[in-house]
């Protein structure tokens, strides 16, 4: 049995990898914006260990949460499930970007890291001059980029975590809408599978999965100058240091 933290678990892939990991035997912390849409997490996922409220695109709250999972001791798996998509460059930033940053520094780390990135990454930039100096014109795509980029230096700087990131591919929640194509069952499936199976196709780093296969990603992500670049912002923008030894 496993124990697993995901981020953005009120609605969404982030539940149904929650309900799916609890049909599992696992035990699941979810995470839910604020108070009421926590209680409905609770009751949606019944099973659950418990709920942690936080705003991620605040700073401070986002700080707060990773206190308040370290308060509930060792998890063998978090995933970063959390984002928005049809909001602020400001928001994407600190929803999509900073809040996996700063969760990744000062989470105790885990055995496994998964990352929640998008096919859509291919047509992103890294932007990190707009990183270290104004949001706004930081999209979607750009954004599920440099989680991307974030996934990739974990992978290089730790190599005692499996980090991986995860196209759930188009599928019909209320981000991607009613009509979007893609099998939303292999979307979450991916998620759990990454965070606990024991299969070795599952137990390695530094890769990029759609519906359990890995695909080929954009090569930006695996510049390691790019990365050490993007740390560094990231550092400079929370004032929190990117551990170098977990």
């Amino acid at each position: 049995m496993a124990r697993i933290f995901i981020t953005g678990s009120s609605d969404g892939l982030g539940q149904l990898a929650a309900k799916q990991l609890v049909s599992e035997g696992h035990q699941v912390v979810l995470h839910a914006r604020n108070k009421t849409r926590g209680l409905e997490a609770m009751a949606n996922v019944p099973g659950a260990e418990t709920v942690l409220m936080a705003d991620l695109s605040s700073m401070a709250a986002t700080k707060q949460l990773a206190d308040d999972v370290n308060a509930l001791g060792l998890f063998d798996a978090v995933i970063h499930n959390a984002g928005v998509y049809r909001a602020s460059g400001e928001t994407i930033v600190a929803v999509n970007t900073l809040a996996p940053y700063i969760l990744t520094c000062m989470i105790l780390p885990p055995r496994r890291l998964i990352y929640l990135s998008s096919g859509m990454h291919s047509g992103g930039q890294a932007r990190l001059k707009q990183l270290s100096s104004d949001f706004s014109g930081i999209s979607y795509s750009d954004s599920k980029l440099q989680v991307l980029m974030l996934c990739m230096a974990v992978s290089r700087i730790w190599p005692d975590v499996y980090s991986n990131a995860v196209d759930p591919g188009w599928v019909p929640t209320k981000m991607g809408g009613a009509g979007a194509p893609d099998n939303l069952e292999k979307g979450y499936l991916t998620q759990t599978w990454l965070a606990t199976s024991e299969e070795s196709q599952a137990k390695v780093s530094g890769h990029y999965f759609y519906h359990q296969k890995q695909r080929h990603f954009a090569p930006t992500a695996s510049d390691v100058h790019l990365q050490e670049k993007f740390l560094m912002i990231c550092e400079k923008i929370t004032n929190i240091n990117f551990p170098i030894n977990k």
